[in-house]
């Protein structure tokens, strides 16, 4: 308990230090928010959006779960990604992963992790898809840094294959779709992949509307 209260004095103090160098600073984000991004991360509590980006309360719309998948079941992640694409209308989408990701760490072995198995299956079918590459990578962590980038790329080209993404495409031509990979060790990020409107994508996971 004594934690959690300690949270809740720090943000009365982080409120009053706001308020005192800007005046308007609440008031003004109270109003409307018009942000530009929808940034789709890793939970990991080490990487938090708006610090690593730099931006401000309002200028980035933020999704995050287990290894930043973009999975075509999860009603959580398709509602954030309507919203924000079709309400919002973020002009970039980004996956971001990053480096040391538990997750793709323990789906790269044989553990029994309960229900969290059915999650990390989305990332042990991307090693399976690029396994003759990542099995040519003798050590593991540097192979675990190799399906940390294949999984975002993974991610990104899920996006493409949802309607919500083609709908946008066809009326505005946005948004952009770009993958990132964060360098928890010294606070970098990477940009691996990037998909916009003009991109080819396999017949099959076309909608027609």
């Amino acid at each position: 308990m004594e934690a959690a209260r300690k949270l809740l004095l720090q943000n009365k103090a982080w409120a009053q230090e706001r308020t005192l160098n800007d005046p308007s600073y609440f008031s003004r984000h109270a109003q409307i928010q018009t942000p530009e991004f929808l940034w789709i991360g890793c939970s990991d509590s080490r990487i938090p959006a708006n610090e690593v980006t730099g931006t401000e309360p309002g200028e980035i719309f933020v999704h995050r779960n287990i290894a930043n998948l973009v999975v075509h079941t999860d009603l959580n992640l398709l509602s954030v990604l309507q919203y924000a694409v079709h309400v919002l209308k973020v002009k970039h989408v980004i996956v971001c992963g990053h480096y040391g990701c538990g997750g793709v760490k323990a789906a790269m072995t044989n553990g029994n992790f309960g229900l969290l198995n059915k999650w990390l299956r989305n990332i042990k079918d991307t090693y399976r898809l690029h396994r003759d590459e990542l099995e040519a990578i003798e050590d593991l962590d540097a192979r675990a840094d190799r399906l940390t980038e294949l999984n975002v790329q993974e991610q990104v080209l899920n996006l493409a294959k949802t309607s919500i993404i083609q709908q946008a495409w066809k009326e505005t031509q946005r948004p952009l779709l770009l993958g990132w990979v964060y360098h928890i060790e010294n606070g970098a990020l990477d940009q691996v992949c990037q998909i916009d409107h003009t991109y080819e994508l396999d017949p099959i996971y076309r909608y027609i509307s």
